[in-house]
């Protein structure tokens, strides 16, 4: 006899050995029909897998997190089989899901063409529609190598050639097509409806550079029609909000091929990164940070100390002066404890917080740059605080009200927190651990947020918050932490004088807000999609003349704006006023002034506010006070 558990607690006995499928039809046909697999003690299984001991079991549906992702996974598969179908001398590689999709890796004797790409989601729809059985069978690793040379699909039998010789593997077929995979799948390919193919990038083979380039078909797959279309819809609108094209119509930087990896910034995108900055630069002020500054290129010595020189030294540019051989700094920390270094610090001194706005460079892939959210060359908020153990929570608890005032402000009001906890492999006595852990959960308990643990997912030396923003689109963006730190102090000795005349070891918080202030920048961009609010605006507002009869009169409004500190564009050309207001709406400004004959003899302005609203004629002084109101408030026109 065996007996399953179900999630509600109740238990149903079988005879024998039971398949999920046969315990899904024993509770109903509609759960039998929804099931797309099962979790077994904790394990997603395929429908058709059987259970042969006591266990617990939940069935999984198109409604679950772990429904959705078999479903993608499927969906690789299908997509492999309907470019078998079509293109049969394609040999197939790997195909893993991703988050909203999947992806699939080919080498085929020449490129897919949009018009191919098309055929093949028709193709995968046409195959779909057949419902045919998705069956899993078991191989030794040598009979599944030689099976997939039979078949030519050479890139197959090198993946189970670096398997164990005395291990099995697992094949999944439907219809005409089989592949290797570890699975679980849905048990009917007419499970499979609603998804769509979405481009085709290059991929090296096993991600190595000197292997052949390979051909990516990337797809999204949903449980609904809607949730589909609802996933398009925000990739659509994402489109449009790319950070990369605004960048380029608002000109506010580029990407230069001689210098991959970093930014030139134009000078009205310099205009938004200094908003950015100074104001970063006054929360450093009002919240008791010291600001520093580092150097750039640091000896190989003090990076061997710290570690990065072995686990690190791929992602540094190195260079090399009188025989020694230097760095640039891919992070401030170290620079950091240099100088907390210098001279001898008490225990009064503590909590000592540094904040710098640091250059760090860092060789990452040329296939991972994309525009200014990930580069080789950026700038942190950051900032690093040396306090003891003790006083760990209230730094966290004034850190988290900080940064959700400074969220606020940029206009992100959505944080999700998390805690991420000890891993397996780490440094430091289980009674750190706990202390440090309950420091940080306690002060985020203490500031009044829910939040979530990811075990295992703290950093070798000590635990860390996450506080991830989410867009407009509801895009998450993980950019603020504070991690604790006992191992950098320990590593490069830093030392405070205790109350008891002792040298103790300070504890380290790293903490950023924004984190990388190109990112961010980037995040904005697309947030507002490139209606920045007023504060924050390159050009906050462009005078416009409607004949030369008003031109003198525009530069007296125009110079005592500037008087103010405002950002002005003083339009004099001789254009039709209906192309200047058209050419300065696109470049998303949020206020027009249009100034003609009439508001010339009144003494008086006349509005525009960003979106085309009509505010009318006001004296000077009171769009002045409109204006710096929207500024101070941090509000959008």
């Amino acid at each position: 006899m065996i007996q399953i558990t179900l999630p509600d607690g109740s238990q149903r006995d079988f005879p024998g050995p039971v398949t999920v499928a046969e315990v899904a039809a024993s509770i109903g046909a509609g759960l039998a029909k929804a099931a797309l697999a099962g979790k077994v003690d904790g394990k997603v299984v395929d429908t058709s897998y059987q259970i042969a001991a006591n266990s617990a079991l939940s069935i999984i549906t198109a409604k679950d997190a772990d429904g959705l992702e078999v479903i993608r996974h499927s969906t690789a598969h299908l997509l492999a089989y309907a470019v078998k179908e079509l293109f049969p001398e394609a040999q197939v590689t790997i195909g893993p899901v991703i988050e909203h999709g999947f992806f699939y890796d080919f080498s085929y004797k020449r490129p897919f063409t949009p018009e191919d790409l098309a055929a093949i989601e028709k193709k995968m729809a046409t195959l779909a529609a057949l419902d045919e059985p998705v069956l899993r069978r078991v191989l030794q690793r040598d009979e599944a190598v030689a099976y997939f040379k039979s078949l030519g699909e050479h890139y197959k039998a090198e993946i189970i050639e670096s398997i164990p010789a005395d291990q099995e593997v697992s094949l999944y077929r439907e219809g005409k097509f089989e592949d290797l995979c570890r699975g679980p799948h849905v048990p009917r390919t007419g499970k499979l409806k609603h998804f769509k193919l979405m481009k085709v990038a290059g991929a090296y083979w096993r991600g190595d550079h000197k292997n052949e380039m390979l051909q990516r078909i990337y797809g999204t797959a949903w449980a609904t029609k809607d949730d589909l279309q609802q996933h398009l819809t925000m990739l659509e609108e994402a489109e449009k909000r790319d950070h990369r094209k605004l960048g380029r119509e608002l000109d506010l930087f580029h990407i230069d091929e001689h210098s991959p990896g970093t930014v030139f910034w134009h000078p009205k995108g310099w205009t938004l990164w200094q908003g950015v900055e100074q104001y970063m630069r006054k929360v450093y002020q009002d919240n008791g940070y010291l600001e520093v500054k580092g150097p750039q290129i640091i000896d190989k010595s003090l990076w061997e100390k710290t570690g990065h020189w072995d686990k690190y030294r791929e992602n540094m540019f190195v260079t090399e002066s009188e025989k020694r051989d230097y760095a640039l700094k891919p992070m401030n920390c170290p620079g950091h404890i240099l100088i907390y270094k210098h001279g001898i610090k008490s225990y009064r001194d503590l909590p000592l917080r540094f904040g710098e706005f640091g250059a760090c460079h860092r060789n990452e892939p040329s296939g991972g740059l994309h525009g200014i959210m990930r580069v080789r060359a950026f700038t942190q908020d950051d900032g690093h605080i040396f306090c003891t153990e003790d006083q760990i929570q209230a730094e966290v608890v004034a850190f988290t009200t900080l940064l959700q005032k400074v969220y606020k402000d940029f206009g992100f009001t959505n944080i999700i927190y998390k805690l991420s906890t000890r891993p397996e492999k780490r440094i430091g006595t289980e009674e750190s651990w706990d202390r440090a852990e309950h420091a940080l959960a306690e002060g985020l308990r203490a500031s009044g947020c829910d939040f979530e643990y990811l075990p295992g997912e703290g950093a070798f030396y000590g635990p860390k918050i996450e506080y991830t923003l989410k867009d407009a689109l509801g895009r998450p963006w993980q950019c603020g932490t504070i991690q604790v730190d006992p191992n950098l102090p320990e590593r490069l000795d830093a030392e405070f004088v205790g109350e008891d005349g002792a040298r103790h070891r300070p504890i380290m918080l790293h903490r950023a807000i924004v984190g990388s202030l190109e990112r961010f920048i980037g995040i904005l961009i697309e947030e507002s999609a490139g209606a920045l609010p007023a504060w924050l605006a390159p050009v906050q507002v462009a005078v416009l003349n409607i004949t030369d009869a008003q031109a003198d009169y525009c530069r007296s409004v125009a110079k005592t704006l500037q008087n103010q500190g405002l950002r002005v564009n003083l339009d004099l050309r001789n254009e039709k006023i209906t192309y200047k207001i058209r050419e300065h709406s696109m470049q998303k400004l949020p206020y027009l002034i249009v100034i003609g004959d009439k508001e010339m003899a009144a003494g008086a302005v006349a509005v525009r506010a960003r979106g085309g609203q009509d505010l009318g004629a006001m004296p000077l002084e009171a769009f002045i006070q409109r204006i710096s109101s929207d500024i101070a408030n941090k509000s959008a026109a």
